[in-house]
């Protein structure tokens, strides 16, 4: 059997004495994408704070590639391949699309730390930054300033500043939030578009989005795995319809 290409063992975050997270444990399989659910106060943003290095675990391990990430920083983790999106303080409002994701390119690469320093600079990174607009479906929006796009299109611009870096794992943190029905299918659709090849674990309160598009689902509830399997497992099982009629603490 493959090694998992993230795995988290007896993961625990104190704070003040709250134990938000109590002993989580999950593998992600490559290539798979791999929800984690449960109701408000499940624990979950506070475990994908642990996994891409928002918050140190108090104790536990989080391996990446069979690599230790426990107390690592954000940039380290991302720089070995695995990115949350948002992480890259989003979206410059007054650039334009194009511009953002040559920032994060940017920051990836070897160019000069100024901002867009200069247009010869600057100049290879446009196929790039447009390989990853197209991904997403924002090429064609790349002149706009990032301040007129849509909410939906902003989304998918974080999306594409996150894809732009690269990453063997993609951390999703509630993808379809605030989107209308019509935005939340574009992103399905571009989720799936971006997945083969690439490993994808995601937060997701829209059942629907989950049922759609993962291989496998972990639910927590305060601050522990309840179940997991594939989403038809879980939707069936008394314990997570109980969890989610009782919710979790907050």
């Amino acid at each position: 059997m493959a090694e998992p290409i993230l795995q988290a063992r007896d993961v625990a975050k104190v704070y003040a004495g709250f134990r938000a997270l109590d002993g989580v444990s999950i593998e992600v399989a490559e290539n798979a994408v791999h929800a984690i659910i449960g109701p408000n106060g499940a624990g979950k943003t506070t475990f994908f704070n642990v996994l891409s290095g928002f918050a140190p675990a108090t104790a536990g391990s989080v391996r990446f590639r069979g690599t230790e990430i426990a107390n690592l920083d954000p940039a380290a983790i991302a720089r070995m391949g695995m990115v949350r999106s948002f992480q890259i303080n989003s979206v410059f409002p007054h650039l334009t699309v194009l511009d953002n994701v040559k920032i994060a390119l940017q920051a990836r690469t070897e160019l000069s730390r100024r901002l867009l320093a200069s247009p010869r600079v600057t100049a290879v990174l446009d196929d790039p930054a447009r390989a990853a607009l197209d991904a997403v479906g924002l090429d064609a929006e790349r002149e706009l300033l990032a301040v007129n796009l849509p909410y939906g299109h902003k989304r998918s611009l974080e999306l594409a500043i996150a894809l732009s870096q690269d990453p063997a794992v993609l951390l999703l943190d509630e993808p379809t939030a605030g989107m209308g029905v019509e935005d939340i299918e574009r992103t399905v659709g571009l989720v799936k578009r971006i997945a083969p090849g690439r490993t994808i674990v995601l937060v997701e309160h829209n059942l629907r989005v989950v049922a759609d598009l993962c291989d496998r689902v972990t639910v927590m509830q305060r601050g522990r795995v309840l179940v997991e399997g594939t989403y038809d497992d879980v939707r069936n099982d008394e314990r997570v319809v109980t969890a989610y009629l009782g919710g979790g603490h907050h």
